[in-house]
């Protein structure tokens, strides 16, 4: 026998093995962080995905809501986390902005997660309390709101946020000083706005529709180029004399920094899959979400373009670093 066959064996050995032990991924139950309060926009479209996954790929995938701190305390957990394709996580438009409005941050939104798709985009719409306002009824709440003499009071999903970002550009937009008060989720914002503790709050769809199926709040604009097809009575902000108020919410899946590409390729996959499929289609198209997968490759370059845009924007607002 040749001096070689031992060696030449155990190469193809090893060579056999990578492809069926990456084959077996995954063999374990994966989390995945949501960075915010169950209930919101977030959360419902992690959800979703969860469910659809966790079909497709034969292991639960754990939804784990770690809230707080504008989305970076579940940021910072998900960048500390093993690069082995069992921690996962969603961020959003917020972290984009967060290099930009905060001083001291644990994590570069670039440099420590690997990202894995695009997952969805959802124009804001302005919710306050259903006892004073009808549907689609801005201009009077505008009227009000100048007329009384006081900083207008708007929920936050904390400094940094989308929401506090549509608050700033509503106050530049219109001259009406605004106090944004923040909170840890537009879930816990919007249950205030129900209850008249603040005036108004800025959220996707998915974030208001159980309260605003119940008739406790009311929709008054939403920041899109056009209207939500569920909510033909209210009108963007450019129909509201707003024009400059165009925002819009957009989520995204990420992996911590050095996770195999092997594994991103796959879980780059399994999201196309998800989102195309009509079980998450039904649960999330009628709460405004506009399903988008995307290339790893494509969404590494749209988090640079986010951060690079948000940090010109919230300049202009005079948003002050903290």
């Amino acid at each position: 026998m040749s001096l070689r066959s031992p060696f030449i064996a155990i190469t193809f050995c090893l060579s056999a093995h990578v492809p069926s032990a990456l084959a077996a991924y995954p063999e374990k139950p994966i989390r995945l962080i949501v960075p915010w309060a169950a209930g919101g926009s977030t959360d419902a479209l992690a959800r979703a995905l969860a469910q659809r996954m966790s079909e497709t790929m034969g292991q639960p995938v754990v939804v784990d809501n770690r809230a707080g701190a504008s989305g970076r305390i579940g940021a910072d957990m998900l960048a500390k986390s093993a690069p082995d394709g069992y921690t996962l996580g969603v961020i959003e438009l917020a972290h984009t902005v967060a290099p930009s409005v905060f001083r001291q941050i644990s994590y570069d939104v670039l440099r420590d997660f690997a990202p894995v798709s695009l997952l969805g985009e959802a124009p804001l719409v302005l919710f306050v309390d259903s006892t004073h306002y009808r549907a689609g009824d801005i201009q009077r709440f505008l009227a009000d709101s100048r007329k009384a003499g006081m900083p207008l009071q708007l929920a936050t999903s904390g400094n940094g946020t989308i929401s506090h970002l549509a608050a700033k550009m509503l106050e530049t937009q219109t001259g009406i000083p605004v106090d944004a008060v923040p909170y840890r989720g537009s879930a816990p914002a919007l249950t205030d706005v129900s209850a008249q503790l603040v005036k108004g709050h800025f959220a996707t769809l998915a974030s208001g529709s159980s309260l605003l199926g119940g008739s406790k709040i009311s929709a008054l604009m939403v920041t899109g180029p056009a209207r939500v097809s569920s909510l033909p009575g209210v009108p963007t902000a450019a129909e509201a004399k707003l024009p400059g108020l165009q925002v819009s919410q957009w989520w995204a899946l990420v992996a911590p920094a050095r996770t195999p590409s092997t594994v991103v390729s796959k879980l780059a996959g399994e999201v196309r899959s998800a989102l195309v499929s009509p079980q998450t289609k039904a649960r999330l198209d009628s709460q405004g979400i506009d399903l988008k997968a995307s290339s790893p490759a494509q969404l590494g370059d749209r988090l640079r373009e986010e951060v690079d845009r948000w940090a010109s924007l919230v300049k202009q607002a005079g948003i002050q670093p903290e």
